[in-house]
């Protein structure tokens, strides 16, 4: 008995050298999101730095795949900035990109859902992407401005979420 379990140990060790002594590792892919209440303080402080302009506007916020997180539209703006601001949002996420610095790109005319018109911008903190936030329904720049406002109202919290 004493014999077979040393020639066991012993054809473990000759079959499975590496495997027994080594921890494999499961590969992983470490994604970080916005929680719904970061998401809404973006939208919420985009709506109100465009208000106070006295612009009416509305704001969306997208994850890092486009589908809609939050959105917040003054009950003045005009209907059609519902889905000019989600749609630029959207741009602003899949492409990574401010819609500003993209408009350059014809050959996105014809994409789905693409909307290069200035006031999308990505959501980035310490190297993380999260999504893309947009407004509309001001002037482009302005739009682009209080999308910017939106991200500078969360930075704070943001910046330390590590």
């Amino acid at each position: 008995m004493k014999n077979l379990n040393k020639l066991l140990f012993i054809l473990l060790l000759i079959f499975k050298p590496f495997n027994l002594f080594s921890i494999e590792k499961v590969p992983t892919v470490e994604l970080r999101l916005l929680n719904s209440h970061i998401a809404h303080q973006i939208v919420s402080a985009a709506v109100d730095d465009c208000t106070q302009k006295g612009y009416m506007v509305s704001a969306a916020v997208v994850d890092r795949n486009g589908n809609l997180v939050a959105f917040l539209r003054n009950p003045l703006s005009p209907p059609h900035t519902i889905k000019v601001s989600q749609r630029k949002a959207f741009s602003s996420a899949t492409l990574r990109a401010k819609t500003s610095e993209m408009s350059f790109r014809r050959d996105l005319n014809f994409a789905p859902d693409i909307l290069l018109i200035v006031g999308g911008i990505p959501i980035q903190f310490v190297g993380n992407f999260y999504g893309g936030v947009a407004v509309a329904g001001a002037k482009p720049e302005i739009d682009e401005q209080c999308a910017q406002a939106g991200i500078e109202a969360v930075s704070e919290i943001m910046e330390f979420a590590d």
